[in-house]
């Protein structure tokens, strides 16, 4: 895989692109190269803050096209913004270890300043958070992660 230089002036362009045509987020793909510009969230939306004492930050994400989410992955049924708790000084609805029953909330992705609850889909152990508070994700994208078997 190449390296990607990143090209500030076209940035630039596109960030005056997203402010002038009022859009939340634009991205552009050529050859091989993708860039995404995200409007940043209204002063209302949660803000990310440094994590709650004992809790590390999940790792990036490694795009991969056309690889496979992980097992029990909880995938994002929409495009918007990644929020891990209710609001900026709450707790977040779980943490790696919990342990959820269907239903349950795992975390709210923002789209069109609507607030969607993501809930598990079964029973289990959350793994892997894969996602940042305030992050943008994509339909398809792995959240988190439910295993089977107990903490």
């Amino acid at each position: 895989m190449g390296t990607m230089k990143i090209d500030k002036a076209e940035i630039e362009t596109l960030a005056a692109l997203l402010r002038a045509e009022d859009l939340g987020e634009i991205e552009v793909e050529e050859g091989g190269s993708r860039i995404r510009v995200v409007a940043r969230a209204p002063v209302s939306a949660p803000v990310a803050t440094t994590p709650a004492p004992g809790l590390l930050p999940p790792a990036p994400m490694v795009e991969c096209p056309g690889a496979p989410p992980p097992a029990g992955a909880v995938l994002s049924p929409m495009v918007g913004t990644a929020y891990l708790q209710p609001e900026p000084d709450a707790p977040p609805f779980v943490k790696p270890g919990d342990t959820v029953a269907a239903g349950d909330t795992l975390l709210i992705v923002e789209a069109m300043k609507v607030m969607n609850q993501i809930k598990a889909d079964r029973a289990g152990v959350v793994g892997d958070i894969l996602v940042a508070d305030g992050q943008p994700v994509e339909f398809g994208e792995p959240l988190l992660v439910i295993t089977s078997g107990a903490a």
